[in-house]
């Protein structure tokens, strides 16, 4: 990208988009496009035609879409399978039509098979069965990855998927029905920590194994497979690296300063078993997470007692 190229961020207000804002900002990019949704609805395919006719961006980050945690996922399978395939529909596409010269899709993890070796490989997509409790947000994904490669393959579009882990972050949602695991567990440790509570319940039974990477550090991944001509395909971004949600309660629980017990509810559901990302790929190209876990969790909890009104 040239540091005048019009550059237009797809979810700028979500906590991976405002994120790769930042990282563009930061590099010295000035000319970026945002639209919220009351301005775009991206869902709305006249309207995004319209957007990409009149705008003509160079660059493309596709970070917008429907988002949440195993409740939100497992109670609105339908919602999340058409909302996310009508935005990445009408991006890729409108892309295509106005000559983008590259854009980055963002999909996620569990996108690949529930039971997938570990860690997990790019090449293991659609070599068995997903998760069942988010399977229309993760066909969804498939599906932007496919057009992304198809589109590739019949015009020449040069637009590249790029397969974040969990991620966490300033921004990020801690409402209780609808987030992830972390921010959910910062408030609930919070919370429990402000009225006293004896102790706070967890979902499952504490050993499924999950990868955490800090939104800035995924930002900075866009930005630089954005830049790299290298960086094709499907690729993973991530840290390599996971551990239990048990693991992860207790490391919370710590840096909330929570005294109090931790009950796990093996009667709720824990979703996929193990998810690690194998990140190879993008670690030889150039590009390596920098935060840790428990430095990114403390950032996460100041931000979250600053904004949490």
């Amino acid at each position: 990208m040239e540091i005048n190229s019009k550059i237009y961020v797809a979810g700028h207000r979500g906590m991976v988009g405002s994120a790769i804002v930042r990282e563009l900002q930061k590099n010295g990019y000035h000319n970026i496009i945002t639209k919220t949704h009351a301005e775009l609805d991206l869902i709305d395919q006249k309207a995004v035609s319209d957007f990409f006719a009149e705008e003509k961006p160079d660059y493309v980050f596709l970070a917008a879409a429907k988002v949440g945690g195993i409740e939100a996922n497992r109670t609105q399978l339908g919602a999340f399978t058409y909302e996310n395939l009508q935005i990445q529909n009408n991006i890729i596409h409108n892309s295509h039509l106005q000559k983008v010269k590259r854009l980055v899709f963002l999909g996620s993890s569990c996108i690949y098979p529930k039971m997938a070796p570990q860690p997990i490989k790019e090449e293991y997509l659609l070599t068995g069965a997903l998760e069942p409790t988010n399977y229309g947000y993760a066909i969804a994904k498939i599906a932007g990855v496919k057009m992304c490669e198809a589109y590739k393959d019949q015009y020449g579009c040069d637009f590249i998927s790029l397969m974040p882990t969990n991620l966490y972050g300033i921004n990020d949602n801690f409402d209780l029905t609808t987030s992830h695991v972390l921010p959910a567990l910062i408030r609930k440790f919070h919370e429990a920590k402000i009225s006293g509570t004896k102790f706070v319940e967890i979902w499952g039974d504490g050993t499924p194994m999950r990868e955490f990477l800090y939104v800035d550090d995924l930002a900075e991944a866009c930005v630089f497979a954005m830049n790299n001509s290298s960086v094709q395909g499907l690729t993973n971004i991530g840290t390599g690296e996971d551990i239990t949600i048990r693991q992860l309660a207790e490391t919370i629980q710590r840096i909330v300063g929570f005294d109090g017990e931790l009950k796990f509810d093996p009667t709720k559901p824990g979703g996929t078993p193990r998810k690690c990302m194998d990140v190879s790929k993008i670690n030889n190209l150039g590009w390596k997470a920098k935060t840790g876990l428990e430095e990114g969790i403390a950032k996460v909890y100041q931000w979250y007692l600053q904004n949490r009104a």
